[in-house]
C-alpha cells in the first residue's frame, strides 16, 4: 500500500527534511544561546539516523561485484525490467550475509518474493 516509502525520492525528501530541522534549530540556537536548541539538534539527529537507516541497508550490505553477480543471473529472464525491480527489493531487504544464509524454499521468502513480484507488476500509484 505504501510502496512510496521504498523509493529513493521519498529519502532523499526525508533528508531534505531533517537538514532543514537541524538548521533551524542551529539558527535558533545562534541567536538566542539556549541550550533546548542543542537539545532539539541531537534528538533530530538521533531520529534522522533511527529513521534512515532501515533504508541504506543496500548500500551497507552489498558490495558492486555482489550486486552484479545477482544481476547477472536474473538477465536470463524474459522480463528485466521485473527481474531489476526483484533484485532491488532484495538489496533493501537483506544484507549479501543474509541473503546468502537464507533458505530459498522457506514460505517467508517465498512470500516476499511474491509481493514483491506483485508490488514491481502494479502500476498504482500506491
Amino acid at each position: 500500500m505504501f510502496d512510496f516509502v521504498d523509493s529513493d525520492w521519498f529519502v532523499i525528501g526525508l533528508e531534505i527534511v531533517f537538514v532543514i530541522l537541524i538548521s533551524y534549530d542551529i539558527k535558533k540556537y545562534l541567536e538566542t544561546q539556549k541550550k533546548e536548541y542543542i537539545f532539539n539538534v541531537v534528538l533530530t539527529l538521533g531520529f534522522a539516523i533511527w529513521t534512515l537507516l532501515p533504508f541504506y541497508t543496500s548500500y551497507f550490505g552489498w558490495e558492486t561485484v555482489q550486486k552484479t553477480e545477482m544481476l547477472q543471473v536474473c538477465k536470463d529472464a524474459n522480463n528485466t525490467e521485473l527481474c531489476n525491480c526483484i533484485d532491488e527489493s532484495i538489496f533493501k531487504e537483506y544484507t549479501n550475509a543474509e541473503y546468502l544464509k537464507l533458505d530459498k524454499s522457506e514460505t517467508t521468502f517465498k512470500e516476499f518474493l511474491q509481493e514483491t513480484k506483485e508490488g514491481c507488476l502494479d502500476d498504482s500509484w500506491f
